[in-house]
């Protein structure tokens, strides 16, 4: 536990576990830090001041709440991905659907959806392979960012092919799994 009060200092991940500790000023600091940024998010989605307010706030309720068994890998890619899914049910469920959906163009709806889970997804990828030992690290990030082949990889790292192959055989059955149980989506739905 910190011994001062700058909690702004922090990182989100520490704030995260002093959060499941019932730290109320830890909670503090992460909707004063997250707040406006998720309430923007909602208003280009919904442009309801209302509404866009209660999701935020709601979102936060939840999120104390359930802070004892959170599993957050990336925390602001975590809140917007449940204001985003707040909004949808906000969205199906509420009288004004149609008028919402027809003042609304579809694609900027789906075109923050698809965003958001990009941005999830490169999150995850990237807290993945922070994890991994360096020389698959290495590997990983030469094969998936800078696109050599497995022989330009060996040639440049002085490894064999079949090393290279085998590093990305394993990181990306490891990422597999990874991605396959992120089922914390379903608190959301």
């Amino acid at each position: 536990m910190p011994f001062d009060s700058t909690y702004n200092t922090y990182t989100d991940e520490q704030l995260v576990e002093w959060l499941k500790n019932d730290d109320e000023e830890a909670f503090t600091e992460i909707y004063q830090r997250y707040a406006e940024t998720l309430y923007h998010f909602a208003w280009n989605i919904l442009q309801e001041e209302d509404e866009c307010a209660d999701a935020v706030q709601e979102v936060f309720i939840w999120f104390w709440e359930n802070r004892q068994k959170l599993q957050v890998t990336t925390l602001k890619y975590y809140l917007l991905a449940a204001v985003k899914y707040k909004l949808i049910r906000t969205i199906q469920n509420s009288k004004r659907r149609d008028q919402i959906l027809a003042a609304r163009p579809q694609t900027t709806l789906y075109y923050a959806e698809e965003t958001l889970e990009l941005q999830e997804l490169k999150a995850i990828i990237d807290h993945f392979t922070e994890a991994l030992p360096p020389r698959a690290k290495e590997i990983f990030h030469l094969s998936r960012e800078e696109y050599l082949t497995n022989r330009e990889i060996a040639s440049r790292l002085h490894i064999s092919e079949k090393t290279v192959e085998n590093q990305i055989t394993i990181a990306l059955k490891k990422l597999r799994h990874t991605l396959g149980n992120l089922s914390f989506w379903s608190v959301f739905l």
